[in-house]
């Protein structure tokens, strides 16, 4: 069945035909700054705030990118996820807008809003236990009774294409920037935010943020090879899940360094936005500014992207 994809890594043609195909359906996110932010962190900060994307993260770039781009009778039965969060809304979300059945198997731990909100864009929900070979097993279940193509979160090239066209928005509108710093949980976005670093700006140099509580890519990519993320224990629930083998690739060819912020510092990170942006990001988000702020030896002096990844946040589970 994955024929239907992207069959390789994204070329520069890709993220661009990506770019123009989804264009009608996604927003064009803004680009902010603060001078305060700039102040405190010595650097020149460009944030991208896919916080402001439908479904209220990057992820239905790829999602829309994928489904739009897959012929009509491979879709006919929907498309099928297992997700705890944005990727889920994602996809369903894209499946309403193309007129499709899809079908999101969710960890019964998942929180109250992300659940609410892949109902209300129609999906059919199934709920499973709260750990990988369950939601796997749960997603073959559903996929052998419903004959729905199954999306994967991250690992698939073309929903990294669709990823990728936020690193280019921000490449197109910002000039010469040193350092694009973007969050990495199973590599999705932090994959095509390095290729489009690496065909549209190739001065600019990509890092990837990470919690410590939940390191699995920063030992990855120094031992060169794949760890599991095992008990992960961070606030950033949207960067849980391992990389995967085709994002891990591009991430070890593209990325220049990983480094990682502790939940304190990210904490901060965040409510520094909120207060001072005074826009809702998630926790997830909140981790490449806490990275900037960590190490001003580093950024100090510097033209700094940001990818601000979603803003889907439990107002009733704050962490300030």
């Amino acid at each position: 069945m994955h024929n239907f994809f992207l069959p390789q890594v994204p070329t520069n043609q890709d993220i661009l035909t990506a770019s123009k195909r989804i264009a009608p359906f996604v927003h064009k996110t803004p680009i902010l700054t603060s001078s305060y932010l700039n102040d405190i962190s010595g650097a020149e900060l460009y944030f991208k705030c896919e916080n402001f994307q439908k479904a209220g993260a990057f992820k239905f770039r790829g999602a829309i990118n994928t489904v739009s781009s897959l012929p009509e009778e491979v879709l006919a039965s929907g498309v099928a996820t297992h997700s705890s969060g944005n990727h889920a809304g994602a996809l369903a979300l894209a499946a309403k807008m193309k007129g499709i059945p899809a079908h999101i198997v969710m960890p019964k731990t998942a929180p109250q809003v992300k659940v609410n909100a892949v109902k209300g864009y129609g999906a059919n929900v199934y709920f499973c236990e709260p750990n990988q070979k369950a939601r796997e097993d749960k997603l073959d279940e559903v996929v052998s009774n419903t004959g729905a193509l199954f999306i994967h979160p991250y690992n698939n090239y073309s929903i990294i294409a669709g990823q990728a066209t936020a690193c280019l928005e921000l490449l197109e509108e910002t000039q010469s920037l040193d350092y694009v710093v973007a969050p990495v949980g199973g590599g999705g976005l932090l994959s095509g935010t390095a290729l489009s670093a690496k065909y549209f700006s190739p001065i600019t140099k990509v890092i990837a943020a990470e919690p410590t509580g939940a390191d699995d890519a920063f030992h990855s990519v120094r031992d060169n090879k794949v760890y599991p993320s095992v008990n992960p224990d961070t606030i950033c629930d949207g960067l849980l899940t391992s990389l995967g083998d085709k994002t891990f690739p591009i991430i070890c060819d593209n990325v220049s360094e990983i480094i990682t912020a502790n939940d304190e510092s990210i904490i901060t990170a965040m409510r520094l936005v909120w207060e001072r942006m005074k826009i809702i990001i998630e926790p997830s988000s909140a981790v490449p500014l806490a990275v900037v702020l960590n190490n001003p030896e580093k950024f100090a002096g510097k033209k700094v992207g940001i990818i601000i990844s979603g803003g889907n946040v439990e107002l009733g589970k704050l962490p300030f």
